[in-house]
């Protein structure tokens, strides 16, 4: 049998072989996987002839397997401490940059406390480097030895699953069904710190027993677990969910209205400012703005697929005999405004725009801040246009998405989803779709992976996203392409040789959600806005009462300059007041008192703390609004 190996060229061995041994022909002993067709594969896998890819602990995909077997040797780890009859398994998949594993303790509970414990037994494992051993077993009698072992969350796994035989994995005393893969062994992989540890509803579902949730991560180096333990605390320290209350600029009341964010007048203006830029750059874009109903009929939403596809996700109301949706998307409502005249071909592209507030239901566990809400606003956009206008106007919204992250400093990464298995429309219209999507990424030479599956259920789509000040990533601005909304609501346009033909619609909206959004400016930038979004941009500071009328002379220019600016002339110390502004973030505290007040000047200091000396109130005034003007992400009075 002939393997062609990646950077090491071509071999003959006698098949069929396993990677292990593979491995073991070619002395390696750094090897715990393999790439064959384009699938990651057990090292105790077979081989068949062709090309493969040998994974050593350093491979971009190793983390997928050393995590996967660090969750086994945390429910090990569970097992040998609280006793292997008290420990009901649920499961412990691989996650993005770590893993979990969910555990029910018969008469018992894991505590916080108990975490530094687990971390030590874990380490025993490691250190005894057990062999991971994979056993096969047919689906009846794995059921029959589930039970036995009393472990009925994976009896019912079993009992869902498809295949007729299944696999364990096997470490010691410890067994677990799993489908892999895994290391060779548990001493492979040392650097690991468990994280936390919470309720999770078993399967997701509110209705089944809640179990216990360790969160943990793994790395193949200290130097890298450090530094991301280190990212992490930091993560804290910026988290909005405490930084937005504690600036005044949202906060949620969970008994009134969970998971619908409340904004104060400063989060309303930092959201206005994020607004008027989006509005700004549609309107010079091409895009006419528009407004829909909140609340439309049921017989809408039947007619755009939502009703078959996602009313789980939607809210109701009835009035008159009637039944109405509060809206969860705003495509509907713009298909009624294209419907509602004649078009024609020479009136392609149609591009409209709206702050659409949706509102769509998300189980109380998932909420999280303003990342994950129940209702939020989007910059929500479409276009109707022809099938030969469809690359340079994904060209287009791909640009504008460009010019939005650039105002903010976020690097960006790109995805393209493709059909998912609940998706509208027959497979040859997705296909082209796709391929028109594909074309326009790739005219303009922008890297993407694709997301096999991950598509709207009405069409393909480009996701983005962003990266942070401290390396985390989310998913922001989206571009869906869709042929089917199109011939569910009979749109056409009448075509220069007076004949009906179809448009193509685009789903785009850039922000995503302003609510995520903010969420995700308030953690970037650690509350500290640039000044053209922070809520409040400078605060006078009266030394004492007889500076008091200069001062609101300095707020009277400013503010009716175009500057946010307040007086801050409380009977406190000065250097609290400074303290206070700098806590809540303010770009510019300007001091005044004898000195400053005589020569027409304020002494100036930021946030950070620099003292920028006394300056003239004019050239002050002036450099502000500049910076205001061109949204500048940088203090210009600091140079």
């Amino acid at each position: 049998m002939k393997l062609f190996i990646k950077d090491v060229g071509e071999i003959d061995l006698d098949g069929p072989i396993t990677i292990q041994t593979v491995a073991k022909k070619m002395g390696r002993n750094d090897v715990i996987a393999a790439i064959q067709d384009g699938k990651l594969l057990d090292i105790r896998d077979t081989l068949n002839a062709g090309r493969i890819e040998l994974i050593t602990i350093n491979h971009p995909l190793a983390p997928q397997i050393y995590r996967h077997t660090m969750s086994h040797i945390m429910a090990h780890a569970v097992t040998r401490i609280f006793g292997e009859d008290k420990v009901l398994l649920g499961i412990g998949p691989v996650i993005e940059n770590g893993f979990y594993y969910d555990f029910e303790i018969a008469s018992g509970r894991i505590v916080e406390e108990d975490l530094p414990k687990i971390e030590e037994m874990m380490r025993k494992i490691i250190n005894e480097d057990l062999p991971i051993e994979r056993i096969a077993m047919r689906r009846h009698e794995a059921i029959e030895f589930m039970k036995k072992r009393g472990q009925k969350y994976k009896v019912e796994l079993l009992h869902e699953m498809e295949e007729e035989v299944v696999t364990f994995y096997k470490q010691g005393e410890f067994i677990d069904l799993c489908k892999g893969p895994h290391l060779p062994s548990t001493g492979i992989v040392k650097h690991f710190k468990l994280l936390s540890i919470s309720g999770a509803y078993w399967r997701g579902n509110e209705n089944n027993p809640m179990l216990q949730r360790i969160y943990g991560t793994a790395f193949a180096s200290e130097e890298e677990l450090n530094r991301y333990v280190e990212m992490l605390e930091e993560a804290k320290r910026r988290d909005h969910r405490k930084l937005g209350p504690a600036l005044g600029i949202f906060f949620i009341d969970y008994d009134y209205a969970p998971g619908m964010p409340i904004f104060t007048p400063a989060g309303t203006i930092i959201l206005r400012e994020l607004m008027n830029f989006s509005r700004e750059l549609h309107l010079n874009s091409g895009y006419q703005e528009v407004m829909t109903p909140l609340v439309m009929s049921e017989k809408l939403w039947r007619m755009s697929g939502h009703w078959d596809h996602y009313k789980e996700n939607m809210y109701f109301t009835s009035k008159e005999d009637q039944n109405f949706a509060i809206k969860p998307m705003n495509c509907p409502g713009h298909i009624l405004i294209y419907k509602s005249r004649t078009v024609s071909y020479r009136d392609l592209p149609m591009r409209y725009f709206e702050f659409g507030r949706v509102h769509r239901y998300e189980r109380s566990g998932v909420l999280h801040g303003l990342l994950r809400v129940r209702s939020f606003t989007q910059d929500d956009a479409h276009i109707f246009c022809r099938t030969d206008q469809i690359e340079q106007e994904i060209v287009g919204i791909i640009r504008l998405i460009e010019r939005i992250y650039a105002q903010f400093g976020f690097e960006y990464s790109v995805e393209l989803s493709t059909m998912p298995e609940n998706h509208m429309g027959d497979v040859e219209t997705w296909n082209m779709a796709t391929e028109s999507l594909k074309n326009a990424l790739d005219s303009i030479k922008l890297p993407y992976i694709i997301k096999e599956g991950e598509g709207a259920f009405y069409g393909p789509k480009i996701d983005f996203h962003v990266k942070d000040s401290i390396g985390r990533t989310w998913q922001c601005a989206t571009v869906q392409l869709d042929f089917l909304m199109p011939q569910r609501f009979d749109l056409y346009y009448v075509d220069a040789d007076g004949s009906e033909v179809r448009p193509v619609m685009i789903h785009t909206a850039k922000y995503g959600s302003l609510e995520r959004f903010l969420g995700i400016l308030i953690e970037h930038f650690a509350g500290a806005f640039p000044t053209w979004l922070a809520p409040v941009q400078v605060v006078i500071l009266p030394i004492s009462d007889r500076h008091r009328h200069y001062a609101e002379q300095l707020v009277e220019n400013f503010s009716q300059s175009g500057v946010r600016v307040k007086l801050d002339a409380r009977h406190e110390t000065l250097s609290y007041r400074v303290r206070e502004a700098q806590t809540m973030k303010i770009p510019y505290m300007l001091i005044v008192g004898d000195r400053e007040m005589n020569e027409k000047k304020a002494s100036v200091r930021t946030r950070k703390g620099t003292d920028l000396g006394a300056k003239d109130v004019n050239e002050i005034l002036n450099v502000i609004l500049q910076e205001i003007k061109t949204r500048s992400l940088k203090s210009l009075l600091e140079g």
